[in-house]
């Protein structure tokens, strides 16, 4: 019979420990299918630390998602550089590889946001707006858009084809490689802002 031995964690250490947690097991399924008893197995912890730092299931859901969106943010940021459009490849390759990884838990993110959980789809809407603001704000891309209420209308539109793409690509990528897919949807921002001039 073997002993586990427990590592004692700082309060700081767990909570960063049982997110990391929930993450892997948000990429590969839904949120509301994220398991409490599985995530205290693998952390060694009852479920009632879990619920001291984050107060329920659903906080402890929240919090996993909003570390999500944050990582999903954070890993598609444009690269320097002076030119707008290699800028924008490069993120949307970052977006792409990102979903790919995380297909089951994007797409439970994406449908939650869309349906009656307003927690996530705050959570969802915060990290769209930080990203269409990111487009605007990112050096260089002023060649490439002009910040009016329009265009942002037209980037707001992009993004939810980008989104709507890239899942549907995972689903069935049906003969477009991974490349040709961030090519598409590369090539659809500029041709999309046209119409907005």
């Amino acid at each position: 019979m073997t002993a586990t031995t427990r590592t004692r964690l700082s309060p700081d250490e767990r909570r960063e420990q049982l997110l990391e947690l929930g993450l892997r097991l948000f990429a590969g399924s839904s949120i509301d299918e994220i398991s409490i008893d599985r995530l205290s197995e693998e952390a060694g912890i009852s479920r009632g630390l879990l619920y001291h730092y984050f107060g329920s299931k659903q906080g402890f859901r929240e919090a996993v998602v909003q570390r999500a969106a944050d990582d999903l943010v954070a890993q598609t940021a444009p690269p320097e550089g002076d030119d707008p459009i290699a800028k924008l490849l490069a993120s949307l390759t970052a977006y792409v590889d990102y979903v790919i990884a995380n297909h089951q838990g994007y797409r439970s993110l994406v449908l939650a946001a869309a349906g009656g959980n307003e927690a996530v789809r705050a959570i969802y809407e915060r990290a769209r707006t930080r990203m269409i603001d990111r487009t605007f704000e990112t050096p260089g891309v002023e060649a490439l858009l002009v910040d009016t209420p329009r265009t942002r209308l037209v980037v707001r539109g992009w993004v939810a084809f980008v989104e709507d793409t890239v899942l549907t690509w995972c689903d069935d990528a049906n003969g477009v490689t991974r490349d040709e897919l961030v090519q598409i949807v590369t090539d659809a921002l500029p041709a999309l802002v046209g119409t907005a001039d």
